[in-house]
Formats: C-alpha cells, structure tokens, sequence
C-alpha cells in the first residue's frame, strides 16, 4: 500500500456544550448568595439586565412569575410536578437550540459536602403564608447587622498594647513576634529564626517576648500548652513547685495516671483534686476570644413549614433579585444608538445573554423546587418527628423518582441549605447510607443510629461505660442490626472517645469535682 496524501470525508455526531449550558449548569451548583454576586456582575456587564423595582410593572421587561418560586406538598400520594421543561428555551430556539440542563458529562465532578446542623426556627415572616420571604422588613428596613462593630483582632489587641510598652528596635522586633502569633495566642514561629533574621540577640527576643506574654489575654505568646497555662498560674499567683511538676507532665494527666501524678508532685488526693480543679478553670486557647472577622450566619436556600397536613416549600426570594430584561432601551440603541455593525452585533449579544440568563434563573428555581419538595416527601418523617426517623436516601433514587439524572440532583443539592422548624440543615444531610433493621423490616439511617450512640453515651453511669460490644447490644434491642467495627467508626465520627478514654474522662472529671 502505498504512503501518501488523501482527502477523506467523515460524518460522527458528539456532544457539544455551547458557552450558556456551561454556565446553567454552573448556576445549578450555587448558592443563592452566590447567584446574587453572579447576578451583580451580569447588572454591570449587560446594560439590558435590570434588578425589579416596586415601583415599575412588569409589563417593561421579562421575569419568571413570583407563583414559580413556591408549592405545596399536601402530604397525600405523589408531590406536585411544578410546571418545567426539560430545555431552556421555550418554543423556537434557532439553529443554536441548546441542549436541557439535565445531562451528564464526565468532567462534571459531584460535590459532597457535609451535613450543617443546628440553626433558627422559622417563624411567620417568611413569606409562606402570603408576606415576603426573608425578614419582616422592607428595603428600607433597619439591618441590625450594621449596628455591630467589628470586634478588634487579637493581632490588633496586642499591638496597641504593643505601642505603649515599646519603642525602636523594640517595637519592631515585637512587631514580628506578634505576627506569628496565631488566632489560639500560641506563638507559632520559633523565636530563634525571628532574631536571626532581623539580626538582633537572642536574649533581646527573649525579653521582647516575656513582655507579650504579660499582656491581655493572659497566656498569649506562649509556645507550648504548659507555658500558657503556666502563665495564667502565675497571673493568679498558684505557680508552685507542684503546679510546675504538673505542668511538665500533662501527658500522664491525659493518660489519667493519677497515682504517679501524686508521687511526681508530692500531693494527697485532695490536692491533686484541687490542682485539676484548678487546671480546668485555665483557658488553654486564650486567644480565640477575640476575632478580627464578623461570623457569618449561613442564608437558607429553601423554607420548608407546615401547612395543614402537609407542607409548603419555597425559595428564598429575599436574597435573589428578580430580573428584567429592558426592551424598550434595546428598541431605543436598535433604532438609533447603534449605526454600524459591530454595535448591532453587541447589542444582539446582549439581549440574547439578557434573554438567556433570565430563562436560565428561572429554569434552576423549577428545578431546585423539584429537587426539595421530593426530598420533603421522602423524609416527612424526618420533618414531623426527628433524626430518629430519618430515612435512608440516595442521589439515584431522586433522580429516577423526578426524571432527572443523578449529576443533576448532586449539583442542585451542594452548598444549598434548607431551613425548617427543626433548624437549619443542607440538602445533602438527609442523603445518608442505610441500616438494616434487626427484625428485618424497613432499613434505617446512619445519621438515625448516631443519634441512638449518641444518646446511649450520654446517658451511660460513669461508673458503668458502656463498651462498642454492649453499644452494640443496645442497639440492637431497638431494631438496629449493625456491627462492632460500624458502631467505632461511627462513634469516632462523631468525636466520641473509646470507653477507656471515656472512664479515664470520667475519673478526672469526678476528682476535680
């Protein structure tokens, strides 16, 4: 045969994603704060997109109806199909037709995150029983968040203190050992390289040092947990030789060998009682109470209350801005403003983006409304009775129930939270692996048997710890078939010690007492 070159001819079809599914689909996986950052950029980008005023109609622009955002679940057979598409142009989309939300691609990672819990109530502001989600204030309203001033960092503290107890070289070189101190008060960096570097004796560092560490809080600049401990005795005047010997052997209090402790320190049982008692009252992290940032509280994505005898599901509107497209200023640059060709063809592009972008909000509220109300549905018992009866739940199984693909409800359910009367969870909380029932009937979930650890444990006689193999036996005379080696791991998770850790807890706790 032979080498040469050729012209061939072949025809192969493939899955193309044009430029707007790319961003849907990223659109999927965020939040509704993150929509709203997204949505202020587009404001600045597109002259045709505009933020819905009170005082202007909708009749000047296009928007998804506000009856979108919400539906009930009456709690009786299958939930409602709220009114989508499975593409996100209606009718004629032209040539370019774009491909529905719904599809898998392989570069397309799933995110799984962890479980948020603990949170607010709901109450009746928010908007569920016909007044407007978020708070029950206007636009105008107080926000009660700018009455708080910032709380001072713990590295501004120390350096206003810093400020008047030195001057120089001083100053500086507490500058820098200030700067490696971390947000516990502990000083991370070694005080050897901090000298080295700016060239100055140890034993200058040495002094700066002592003089940090006698500033508020108490322990700060401290290199290791007994020296912070050790300067809060002696801000208190109890550093004795007792208490330093203590201090020095920390690891054998851990390990609860409270004989040798008493031998090491010279002590009775009633003052050894009251040198722990009195360890316990120290803050081994005395910086941590101050913060240099504001904490953020997170923003539900979802409200879900009770109605009747069964439940309403809306999206928080409060923290989306709705969307209009201004056609009248598109008539007014296509008329007269824009002359040449380039500026038409921007100006095209602009509406076609403003037109897309509004479709494309609309199309993720549909479909994370899907996605929760069936959540709801499947863990009513959740909603009504608590943790316990939390079921087991996959991704796959949503999916088949609302005709969607498993991506699809991965990136509706990550870094979405929703906010019920039991508090504030994410929607990948109530996705969790089954157990099966000791008596064979209907599987449980593993965060409904972590909950039965957990309050088996906190109910156990300190002088009776409950072991894995009695856990075990436990739960199993209430219905939970489960292993040995699954009750560890889950305990462990959960940041529960063993039961010698636990007893060895116990009696520390009961001599300090």
């Amino acid at each position: 045969m032979a080498l040469g070159p050729r012209l061939d001819l072949r025809q192969s079809q493939s899955l193309v994603m044009t430029p707007q599914l790319q961003q849907a689909i990223k659109l999927l996986a965020l939040s509704n704060l993150e929509i709203e950052a997204f949505i202020a950029e587009e404001l600045e980008r597109n002259p045709l997109l505009e933020a819905e005023r009170e005082d202007r109609s909708e009749s000047d622009g296009d928007a998804p109806a506000a009856d979108d955002n919400d539906f009930d679940y009456d709690g009786d057979g299958d939930a409602p199909d709220p009114i989508t598409t499975d593409r996100l142009l209606d009718g004629d989309s032209g040539p370019d037709a774009d491909s529905p939300l719904d599809v898998d691609y392989a570069e397309e990672t799933f995110h799984h995150d962890s479980a948020a819990d603990g949170g607010p109530g709901l109450d009746g502001s928010l908007g569920l029983d016909g007044g407007s989600s978020g708070s029950g204030f206007d636009e105008d309203g107080p926000d009660f968040d700018s009455f708080a001033a910032d709380a001072p960092s713990l590295h501004d503290h120390l350096m206003t203190q810093a400020g008047t107890a030195f001057s120089g070289p001083h100053h500086v070189l507490a500058s820098h050992i200030i700067d490696q101190i971390d947000e516990a008060g502990y000083l991370s960096g070694k005080l050897l390289d901090i000298t080295n570097r700016l060239g100055v004796p140890l034993a200058m560092g040495e002094d700066v040092l002592a003089i940090i560490q006698g500033f508020d809080p108490t322990g700060v600049g401290a290199r290791s947990l007994a020296e912070c401990i050790a300067l809060q005795a002696k801000e208190a005047d109890r550093y004795d030789p007792a208490m330093a010997r203590l201090l020095d052997n920390l690891d054998l209090l851990a390990l609860g060998r409270l004989p040798q402790l008493r031998r090491i320190c010279g002590v009775d049982d009633e003052d050894m009682a009251d040198m722990i008692r009195e360890l316990r009252g120290y803050d081994p992290k005395p910086g941590l109470r101050f913060g240099g940032e504001r904490t953020q509280s997170v923003t539900p994505d979802i409200f879900v209350v009770e109605r009747g005898k069964g439940w309403a599901v809306e999206i928080n509107s409060a923290s989306l801005p709705r969307l209009l497209v201004n056609r009248s200023y598109y008539a007014e640059l296509a008329t007269g403003g824009c002359g040449d060709r380039k500026s038409k063809a921007w100006l095209n592009d602009c509406m076609a983006s403003a037109n897309w972008l509004v479709k494309a909000l609309d199309q993720r509220q549909r479909t994370i409304l899907k996605v929760a109300t069936e959540i709801v549905k499947q863990q009513e018992a959740f909603f009504r009775l608590g943790v316990a009866h939390l079921k087991p739940l996959t991704l796959r199984h949503i999916a088949e129930v609302i005709g969607m693909h498993e991506s699809t409800v991965s990136r509706v359910t990550s870094n979405k939270y929703l906010s019920c009367a039991r508090g504030l969870f994410e929607l990948k909380y109530f996705f969790t692996s089954g157990i099966a029932a000791a008596d064979g009937g209907e599987a449980v979930s593993a965060e409904a048997v972590k909950s039965a650890i957990k309050a088996l444990i906190s109910a156990e006689d300190p002088k009776s710890i409950l072991s894995d193999d009695t856990l075990v036996e436990l739960l199993n005379k209430q219905g939970f078939d489960i292993a040995r080696r699954t009750v560890a791991k889950y305990r462990e998770a959960m940041g529960i010690g063993s039961s010698v850790q636990r007893r060895r807890q116990k009696a520390i706790e009961a001599r300090a007492a």
